[in-house]
């Protein structure tokens, strides 16, 4: 039996490492959100007041809108992952890239680009697919962010980095 400290093989990670869109984008969707819902109400106020609905159209409209900002708060308003790293792989939610998902032995590389004037991250599938990732999206800095992509990639390829 070995020791730990002789043991060939990289240590596991101690659990997934999430990242959440950054809370200035966040705000900037609520905020985004909260207007519209503001515009139809609005909206239909001066629709049922030119038209001369029943006040019961803007009861049911406030009811809506009132579901409305609670669901956005929900989705948007509440600090929801959108990429996961673990030791096996990684996942993307919410953003719409070539490939949502795979696992570290099937990334060939990562690479820095810009895209459209953003910071990208983008890991590249020894398929040929890729996982675009704006770096500017995600909460904390790029250099976290590529930090643990890159401890990540390491492990899932047996690599050790020397500190």
């Amino acid at each position: 039996m070995s020791s730990p400290a002789n043991d060939p093989t990289p240590p596991s990670v101690s659990g997934p490492v999430e990242f959440a869109m950054a809370p200035a984008l966040r705000a900037r969707l609520l905020g985004t959100g909260l207007v519209t819902v503001g515009a139809v109400v609005v909206g239909g106020v001066l629709v049922t007041w030119v038209t001369g609905l029943p006040t019961a159209f803007v009861v049911g409209l406030l009811a809506l809108a009132a579901i409305g900002v609670v669901t956005l708060g929900v989705l948007v308003g509440v600090r929801h992952w959108v990429l996961r790293l673990d030791a096996d792989g990684y996942r993307v939610r919410v953003l719409r890239p070539e490939a949502r998902s795979a696992r570290w032995s099937d990334v060939l590389d990562l690479q820095a680009s810009t895209q459209n004037g953003n910071r990208c991250v983008v890991l590249r599938l020894r398929d040929g697919r890729t996982t675009t990732l704006p770096v500017d999206l995600f909460e904390g800095t790029a250099a976290r962010l590529t930090e643990a992509l890159t401890e990540h990639l390491d492990r899932g390829h047996g690599y050790r980095r020397l500190r």
